[in-house]
């Protein structure tokens, strides 16, 4: 681990037109813990590695635990339908064709909620067309699940269920919070609380309530393909548009403690923890097509070991963490700037000195 190196490429994303980012990485023994830039642009406050940051979709892998943990208890099977415990949320034979595993794996075929909640990105995936708008509108509502996924459920699906590739849709994880609020009777965000974030020994991540970000933490800055500029702080925002799909916040120390735990066996059973590596293609956001597992992505390379984890990003955050299949190394990183790309006369966006700066961090953090 050349730490040297490690600094020098974090300072290289930050010159590239990030505010802030930190990062953890661990080899075996040995941890490096890197910041760059600032927290705050207005005060200039510099950002920690210690500090506290929403993380996305990194949540969905916590979401998908909860339930593979009761897959291994016997209280849900994985290729039931849907409709065994949801029959209200999908129903008709959709209920009866879409399965538990379709949900963690992005095959149902249910679109995506979010253009329908946020009316100025209804144009979606046509982005210049799309605006920011309701960003600001919703900063402060507090949405219901239930109605977010009968948004889902009633656009057009994606494709049949079970069919390849699969779309990404934060509609599938909405269904397995409620799917784990009604088979434990408990609520999603405290059963997950107990159930993961506590058996990892996580100190610093939380299922937000509120709209606040408690303990050190930086702004968070989103820049909607350049038509937020400057780009603006959404670090108060109320997190129930994604619930158990993007809502966490945590710190890049317990992200690869946590990361460390689930492959290493003390979260989820071995043979969960198998369904949860075994991938199927699934079309991103991004509109590439990835294999995607059970709430798991793996990153590779030609030549070089797996890697295994997620990234995340929402409104001003984003997120990467990866351990290596042998758990001997852990990258995560936090950034507080999202969407930094312009477009281009076709509407896509523009390459940007950040994203091959991001990539060469990563690069040498995962491999040396």
């Amino acid at each position: 681990m050349d730490t040297a190196r490690l600094d020098a490429a974090l300072e290289e994303v930050r010159r590239a037109g990030v505010p802030g980012l930190f990062a953890e990485v661990r080899d075996g023994d040995r941890v490096w813990r890197g910041a760059a830039g600032v927290a705050d642009v207005a005060t200039g406050r510099p950002v920690t590695p210690d500090m506290r940051s929403r993380v996305g979709s990194v949540t969905k892998t916590f979401t998908a635990a909860a339930v593979l943990q009761l897959v291994d208890d016997g209280r849900v099977d994985l290729d039931a339908p849907v409709a065994r415990h949801l029959p209200d949320l999908v129903p008709g034979e959709r209920g009866d064709a879409i399965t538990v595993r379709m949900l963690l794996d992005h095959t149902s075929g249910l679109a995506e909620y979010l253009p329908y909640a946020y009316p100025s990105l209804r144009p979606f995936p046509s982005l210049p067309d799309t605006r920011p708008d309701s960003l600001d509108d919703h900063r402060f509502t507090r949405f219901d699940p239930v109605e977010l996924i009968a948004l889902g459920v009633g656009a057009p699906a994606t494709g049949a269920p079970g069919a390849t590739p699969g779309v990404y849709s934060n509609t599938n994880y909405l269904l397995l919070g409620e799917l784990l609020t009604r088979v434990t009777g408990t609520p999603a965000r405290e059963h997950i609380t107990r159930h993961v974030i506590a058996r990892a020994g996580l100190r610093d991540t939380v299922l937000p309530v509120g709209t606040r970000l408690d303990g050190p933490h930086p702004r968070m800055y989103e820049a909607w393909f350049g038509m937020i500029d400057p780009p603006r702080d959404y670090s108060v925002f109320d997190m129930s548009w994604v619930g158990p799909a993007a809502a966490l916040v945590s710190t890049t120390a317990d992200l690869n403690r946590f990361y460390a735990a689930l492959l290493g066996g003390r979260i989820v059973g071995p043979e969960s923890l198998a369904r949860m590596r075994r991938t199927v293609p699934v079309v991103s956001q991004e509109g590439t097509v990835i294999p995607y597992g059970l709430g798991l992505h793996p990153a590779e390379a030609p030549g070089r070991a797996t890697f295994w984890g997620h990234g995340g990003t929402v409104w001003g955050a984003g997120a990467f963490s990866m351990t290596r299949a042998d758990g001997g190394r852990q990258v995560t990183v936090l950034l507080n700037l999202q969407r930094w790309n312009a477009l281009d006369a076709s509407g896509r966006p523009v390459p940007h000195p950040v994203d091959g700066a991001l990539a060469e961090f990563q690069r040498l953090a995962m491999y040396g």
